[in-house]
């Protein structure tokens, strides 16, 4: 009796209001934001289980990597043949993709050919569909009197879901759109087609690509739009494409760059997540479908299945009472009767009440008015829903985007393809506002594929055919950095021999091997105060030394312009005593004359501990009247002209001795030093008895025995290598590459310090420079577009290169960096920089491993031993900043030397600690 009451009420309500009704009929389909915000959550989720190695196994949303890394942009060309498989009929086609037009100008002329798929081909055995397809290639290519003797590029479009390893290999995971070929799922669908290709015969295919419907989609649209970056289709099926960073995809190695990824998301709710909005009506229609409890989502939205919801609410309704009269026709309750178009016509602006009309008595039934705009509303409702739930799993999508590339505002464009998209009068207008309402912070454009997938298919190709082709020629022109063991060997021998030859007394040596004077390494008895001058870079440091139990260190930075650089020698030193003067006044010390050392970072001759001849300048310094004069006096007598303090300098000190001092005196292991910073270079504790050109004043001594006591004495002198000037007789001519040469002679010192030049912080910046520019004029990076920037010399410093190479950076943050120096970039360009620099950097590196094993093997060999353990003391920004310098030095040490195990201690002074602990031990041999 209840019922009868509830069924009369029912029917009332109708009578006064068919929609409001409906609403509540429905209204568990009557989604509202924060409902489809929690979707939009749980499907971001099922991304990241989709993304993870761990849980991708029982992900349902499968997330499926498709080695398509990047989008076109406008400089692809060529002809390529596409196919089309995916639907009851298939398409063959010939697209050029024309060159030379930029990316609104350039055009895409296609052929086409369409070919029927039978059901018993979609049903049959697999190798049956591919010979059918294969065929129907080579009647394409007879019919458009295309070359059979020609080889042929080939891209195929193939709409259903596959595990890629290459983007010319996938493994068919499922059949879905009726098709159920025999033998195919979990086998290489390229490999099929090729062999179908191989028994038909007559055609020389190669095929380059196969992807999804959805991939060719976005790629379609991309070529029209650079911001598309997600494939959307929304037809018979549904599914989303998207680019992805590359480091967040777990089955695929390599973190740079992005890649597309297929989500296969009308999977998604197959594990439940969307138990809470499916209806009677969509459990109704999984249970009828040839996959029960799979495609959940699909067969919530996408057009195969939305007349089918439709018809059975409707039947529902009729059978309750509350349309019809309560009158079911046959045709209502037979599956199929009531398809998406009906609905896209029912819902049509002008007519959609007759249309309504019409189907409804083409079904057997008899409506009134108010069932046509009930049935009518129904059909809304089953389609607002569907352009919802698209919407939240947009958002989830757009949403990781945005987060991925660390964004406030982003502004992407969306490729969309599909019947139900295309031909539904208010699908797209539904769909696009609610995506602009749930994520007011994403700027999203929609724009329909015009050509379909097809086109993409043959985009795909192209661009693989371009990054094939670019990456050729990125590693022609990178080739030569790349250095090969034997190459490193020879560099050792080459250093080796250098070394050996700058010890003699004569002959000629690009590797000067100065004494140092100082010969022996701290012993912890330091005690005192010192002041220490350290000039080495574009930078001035005074600093005070406390020897105690503990070392006190206090210092200023003052910096050297670059007209005091390259000035006059007599201003450079007025500028160096000025600091000077500053840092005693601020220190209150003006009046207490302490012990100094001067560090001083540039190849002197030192007839004296506290004498040094300035062999020549390097690092970017010219100051003239300099060289051949004693550097200590120079700075003496411009303290002397300021009449305002005094200063006793008891030692000069390369930069490299003291920082072994400084290390040597944390760890009495350490016997060598070496700095890569701006210049580069290493000094070690040599045999004095292999020393033959000391030009230490004292007497000669031709006496044997008296020499061979000062040696037991004194058995070791710290030698300053200046390796920099390796190869600057021509020695590593087959390892300089036409950048060096170029940085070389725009070098203040064009000729000299070479291999310095080749590893050094002052010209790795200028060696990728040139790199860019050679890849930019051929077009491989920035369009082909050469910026004042990239014609500037010195734009590019290293420190940006260290900031590029570090492995905290995103793609997005490298493009940044770029776009500082008035580069602009897109994703690919990025990668091409951040591996020029990478290579650049590692030969740097390696070569600098190279020198060091040539230093501590030939310290084992003066010592007599098997094996050596031994510390390097290190100084130098590029070895502390750069993400991989150090790391990839010591491995090459290792690998050249295997015999001795050797520790690398940063200095944590630098070099003017090492300097004060030199003074106190002048200091202290003076009081003895």
């Amino acid at each position: 009796m209840l019922a009868v009451h509830l069924i009369s009420f029912y029917f009332s309500k109708l009578q006064e209001d068919p929609t409001k009704e409906v609403d509540r009929f429905l209204y568990s389909m009557r989604l509202h934001d924060d409902q489809l915000r929690a979707i939009s959550g749980r499907f971001e989720n099922e991304m990241k289980k989709g993304l993870s190695a761990k849980s991708n196994a029982a992900a349902v949303v499968k997330m499926l990597p498709t080695h398509v890394r990047s989008t076109p942009d406008g400089s692809e060309k060529g002809q390529f043949l596409a196919l089309d498989l995916g639907g009851s009929s298939f398409k063959v086609l010939q697209v050029k993709v024309r060159d030379g037009m930029g990316i609104r100008k350039g055009g895409v002329d296609m052929v086409e050919e369409t070919y029927p798929m039978p059901e018993n081909i979609r049903t049959g055995r697999a190798s049956e569909l591919f010979d059918h397809v294969s065929e129907s290639l080579k009647d394409f290519l007879q019919k458009k009197n295309i070359s059979l003797e020609k080889k042929h590029p080939l891209a195929l479009t193939f709409s259903f879901p596959c595990e890629h390893s290459t983007l010319d290999q996938g493994a068919l995971i499922n059949w879905s759109k009726n098709y159920r070929a025999r033998g195919l799922l979990r086998k290489d669908v390229f490999q099929a087609l090729k062999e179908a290709v191989d028994r038909t015969g007559g055609m020389d295919v190669e095929v380059l690509a196969l992807v999804n419907d959805t991939v060719a989609t976005m790629m379609t649209c991309g070529f029209d739009d650079r911001n598309c970056e997600i494939g959307l289709i929304i037809g018979t099926g549904t599914n989303a494409c998207y680019m992805e960073e590359l480091r967040q995809i777990d089955l695929v190695e390599g973190d740079e760059g992005r890649m597309c990824v297929n989500t296969e998301w009308g999977g998604f709710g197959d594990d439940g997540a969307l138990d809470d909005f499916i209806t009677e009506f969509d459990r109704e229609v999984d249970a009828a479908s040839n996959n029960p409890g799979k495609q959940l989502f699909e067969k919530m939205v996408s057009g195969m299945y939305l007349g089918e919801l439709v018809r059975l609410v409707v039947l529902k309704m009729a059978k309750v009472g509350l349309l019809f009269d309560g009158h079911v026709s046959e045709a209502l309750r037979t599956k199929g009767k009531i398809t998406t178009a009906h609905i896209a016509a029912m819902e049509d602006y002008r007519n959609g009440l007759k249309n309504t009309g019409d189907l409804l008595m083409q079904l057997g039934l008899s409506p009134s008015t108010d069932d046509c705009i009930a049935v009518r509303h129904v059909s809304t409702i089953v389609s607002f829903r569907s352009s919802n739930l698209v919407a939240a799993g947009l958002a989830a999508i757009l949403t990781r985007v945005r987060k991925n590339r660390n964004l406030r505002k982003l502004k992407i464009t969306v490729g969309v393809d599909g019947t139900l998209y295309k031909t539904h009068p208010q699908y797209p207008k539904r769909l696009h506002k609610v995506v602009w309402r749930l994520l007011p912070e994403c700027l999203v454009r929609f724009i329909p594929s015009e050509s379909g997938s097809s086109k993409g298919a043959a985009l795909v190709a192209a661009v693989a055919q371009r990054l094939a082709s670019q990456r050729g020629k990125v590693d022609e022109t990178l080739a030569p950095f790349r250095l090969s063991l034997e190459q490193l060997q020879l560099v050792k021998m080459k250093m080796r021999a250098g070394l050996e030859a700058g010890l003699k007394t004569k002959g000629p040596s690009t590797i000067k091997m100065l004494p140092s004077l100082v010969y022996r390494t701290p012993d912890g008895s330091e005690h005192g105060k010192y002041l220490a001058l350290d000039l080495g870079g574009t930078s001035f440091r005074v600093l005070l030394v406390n020897f105690k139990k503990s070392v006190q260190v206090y210092h200023k930075i003052y910096t050297v312009p670059m007209e005091i650089m390259q000035g006059t020698g007599e201003e450079l030193f007025d500028h160096l005593a000025e600091c000077v003067s500053d840092f005693l006044d601020s220190m209150g010390l003006k009046s207490t004359p302490l012990p100094a050392g001067f560090t001083f970072s540039f190849p002197c001759e030192q007839t004296a501990i506290d004498t040094g001849i300035l062999v020549n300048w390097t690092k970017g310094f010219k100051a003239t009247n300099c060289e051949g004069q004693d550097v200590v006096k120079m700075l003496r007598e411009a303290i002397r002209r300021r009449n305002d303090f005094d200063l006793d300098i008891v030692a000069v000190v390369n930069d490299t001795v003291g920082t072994m001092m400084s290390c040597a005196y944390e760890d009495r292991q350490c016997e060598i030093g070496l700095i890569v910073g701006t210049g580069t270079n290493v000094c070690y504790m040599e045999e004095t008895k292999n020393i033959k050109k000391t030009g230490q004043k004292e007497r000669r001594m031709d006496d044997e025995m008296e020499r061979e006591s000062r040696d037991a004495e004194m058995p070791r002198m710290c030698i300053n290598t200046e390796w920099g000037g390796l190869g600057d007789d021509g020695s590593l001519e087959d390892i300089v590459t036409p950048f060096d040469d170029e940085v070389d002679q725009q070098s203040i010192n064009s000729g000299k310090q070479r291999f310095e030049k080749l590893t050094s912080g002052m010209y790795l910046g200028e060696i990728v420079r040139h790199v860019l520019l050679d890849l930019t004029r051929g077009g491989l990076v920035f369009k082909g577009h050469v910026t004042e920037a990239l014609k500037t010399p010195g734009k590019l410093q290293t420190p940006c290169l260290s900031e590029i190479e570090s492995d905290r950076l995103a793609l997005l943050q490298v493009r940044a960096i770029l776009q500082q120096l008035g580069l602009d970039s897109n994703c690919d360009d990025s990668i091409i920089v951040k591996e020029v620099c990478g290579t650049v950097s590692r030969r740097a590196a390696q070569l600098c491993g190279a020198g060091m094993a040539a230093v501590v093997d030939k310290i084992r060999e003066n010592r007599g031993l098997d094996h050596l353990k031994i510390t390097v003391g290190v100084d130098g920004t590029l070895y502390k900043l750069h993400p991989h310098f150090s790391r990839i030095l010591q491995e090459s040490a290792k690998l050249l030397a295997p015999q001795c195990d050797v520790t690398f201690l940063l200095s944590e002074e630098g070099s003017g600690k090492g300097a004060a602990l030199v003074t106190a031990e002048a200091r202290q041999k003076q009081d003895v």
